[in-house]
């Protein structure tokens, strides 16, 4: 086969690479117009215009209402970064499926031993 033979091969390929790309952009834009037609022809259905209800604080608590707990209080870190002690209390508070402010962390540390009581003798 030929340099020549070769280009008139890859010219006729890229020809009806193009040909089927406009055919289909073609059927895509006939499909389009059918639709649009079809939805102009259509009665629509009555769209009401609301507003959403303005959120409003009451300015005292109700009757029988509580304002939901927040954390609060120290917790002592024995050779733990900030960082690490919040992620171990949302960790656990995740795992436990309570929410953060219900819970009371005394203290967290570092265990260094896990071989060792893990601080039973701090539970009682």
């Amino acid at each position: 086969m030929g340099i020549g033979t070769a280009l008139l091969i890859s010219l006729v390929g890229l020809a009806l690479v193009f040909a089927v790309l406009i055919v289909l952009g073609l059927f895509i834009k006939a499909i389009s117009a059918v639709i649009s037609r079809i939805e102009k022809t259509s009665p629509s259905p009555s769209v009401k215009s609301v507003s959403p209800p303005s959120p409003s604080l009451p300015s005292s608590i109700p009757e029988g209402w509580e304002i939901a707990p927040t954390a609060e209080g120290e917790v002592k870190l024995y050779n733990v970064d900030d960082k690490t002690a919040a992620m171990l209390m949302a960790i656990v508070a995740d795992d436990l499926g309570v929410p953060l402010a219900e819970l009371k962390f005394l203290s967290i540390r570092e265990v260094t031993n896990p071989s060792s009581d893990c601080g039973k003798d701090d539970l009682n």
